[in-house]
């Protein structure tokens, strides 16, 4: 249930968002709120807090609170991506490895890998949580906990689900062990070996991976950094080859951070029930919006049955509860037995702290916090590109999750610079990653998710003269 505070703040801000208050005005008093939408002062100044906190709102003494001039990134973003046109087998990742374990090293600056650190995460509240489970579920606790998963976390994810404008049965729900399962056994039972599906370019290097285990071809469809997939190119792709499955970020993606409107999540779910393919929703980081309002799902447009929906809390609770879900009613039992042989099932204790966390309000209360660190870890770590690397860098301008993608100037070669990067001790996550045909040559992405420290700032520093000298 949505607070009066909170609706009062999201009235205010999308007031911010029509330019009625512009940056640098000044917002009404907290008698004037009081007034004219009829609540305590003390309503008021809940949701002005709200606004500052999210980084919309300044408050400046005995003045009142002014609309925030956000200072514009002076980078240019990357264009339109353009990769070949062609099925191909992935290949390529060899790199991956090292990156991941890359992130469990102290003494590397982890820029790399998309983990958050623990400052971004709710760890107090986990444990407190987690220890409670153990207390009170001792029998139940070293259980298995079979497919479809423990029928509190498909309730309370089926109510939030619901909440969001997609209404699910939880029966309709399968626990996974975090989002990259739940693709896998989404692509499991709509594909076969040799098979094409259309991603996103650039995308996620975990679904490469996963997309090269299975034996499947890949194509490419060009992404643009704030509007997400090309339809166009995505249709053009569907009348020259046979398709599958297409497999989309939806909000937030990684690496380019984009979130499509509404309008382009209708016109995907049309045009996968149009040519007759599944659309796989990969929404692991649409929690992680820097705005009030949690964006909308593709999957609640979906009335064929063609939409997979993926997630997990992997990336918003904890990484290490590997604590994930997959909405596939046509395909249920299919996907509760290849999870079932596949590894039996999910954590029990991990599935029941998740849902006390959501149960008792803890989750939303963490997003709030949590959606301004990101906005200000991003602001932070574009701000630091900008002022140490070369003239002709460009980045994007996420409006959520924590990573950036970045294009350094042609003479990079982003690989040899992500060796280089390692033997100073950091970390980076090279473009080729993030391509079935290892393009993006020049790019890089960054998670912004850190610990900033002078030992970060000075990592940066280094970085951007490595670039400038290549």
């Amino acid at each position: 249930m949505t607070l009066r505070y909170e609706n009062l703040a999201e009235h205010l801000l999308n007031a911010i968002a029509q330019n009625l208050y512009r940056p640098g005005e000044r917002l009404p008093s907290v008698r004037q709120l009081s007034q004219r939408h009829q609540v305590s002062t003390a309503t008021a100044v809940s949701a002005l807090r709200l606004l500052e906190d999210q980084g919309h709102i300044e408050a400046r003494q005995r003045s009142g609170y002014y609309v925030r001039r956000h200072p514009r990134c002076s980078l240019q973003e990357p264009a339109m991506s353009a990769p070949p046109r062609e099925p191909t087998l992935v290949t390529g990742q060899e790199l991956v490895l090292r990156l991941v374990k890359a992130a469990n090293n102290p003494n590397i600056v982890q820029l790399g890998a998309a983990v958050p650190a623990a400052a971004f995460l709710p760890t107090q509240k986990m444990a407190h949580l987690s220890a409670n489970v153990a207390r009170y579920y001792q029998q139940r606790n070293i259980n298995y906990e079979f497919p479809p998963g423990t029928p509190e976390l498909r309730r309370q994810i089926a109510r939030r689900m619901s909440e969001q404008g997609c209404p699910v049965d939880p029966n309709d729900i399968l626990i996974t062990n975090g989002c990259q399962e739940a693709i896998m056994l989404a692509l499991r039972v709509v594909t076969k070996p040799g098979d094409i599906v259309a991603v996103e370019s650039p995308t996620y290097y975990g679904l490469l991976q996963t997309v090269e285990s299975l034996s499947l071809r890949a194509i490419e469809i060009p992404t643009h950094p704030r509007d997400g997939i090309s339809l166009e190119a995505l249709q053009l792709a569907c009348e020259q080859w046979t398709l599958k499955a297409c497999i989309a970020v939806t909000n937030y993606s990684n690496p380019l951070g984009y979130c499509m409107s509404d309008a382009r999540k209708l016109a995907l779910v049309e045009l996968v029930n149009r040519n007759q393919i599944t659309l796989i929703e990969d929404d692991v980081y649409g929690d992680l919006g820097f705005a009030m309002q949690r964006p909308s799902l593709a999957k609640s447009w979906d009335q064929e049955g063609r939409v997979l929906y993926c997630a997990s809390f992997s990336k918003s609770l904890s990484p290490g509860l590997r604590v994930g879900w997959l909405v596939a009613a046509p395909y249920l039992e299919q996907t509760e037995y290849l999870k079932y042989v596949g590894n039996l099932a999910t954590s029990t204790h991990a599935q029941l702290t998740v849902a006390e966390m959501l149960a008792k309000g803890g989750y939303e209360r963490h997003l709030r916090q949590a959606r301004n660190q990101y906005r200000q870890a991003v602001e932070r770590m574009t701000a630091a590109i900008g002022a140490y690397f070369p003239p002709g860098t460009r980045v994007t301008q996420p409006e959520g999750g924590f990573v950036i993608w970045v294009e350094l100037p042609d003479s990079v070669d982003a690989t040899a610079l992500s060796r280089r990067a390692l033997e100073h001790g950091i970390s980076i996550a090279p473009g080729p990653l993030f391509s079935a045909t290892q393009k993006y040559r020049n790019f890089i992405r960054l998670n912004c998710a850190v610990d900033w420290d002078e030992r970060v700032n000075q990592a940066l520093v280094k970085l951007g003269q490595m670039v400038g000298k290549q």
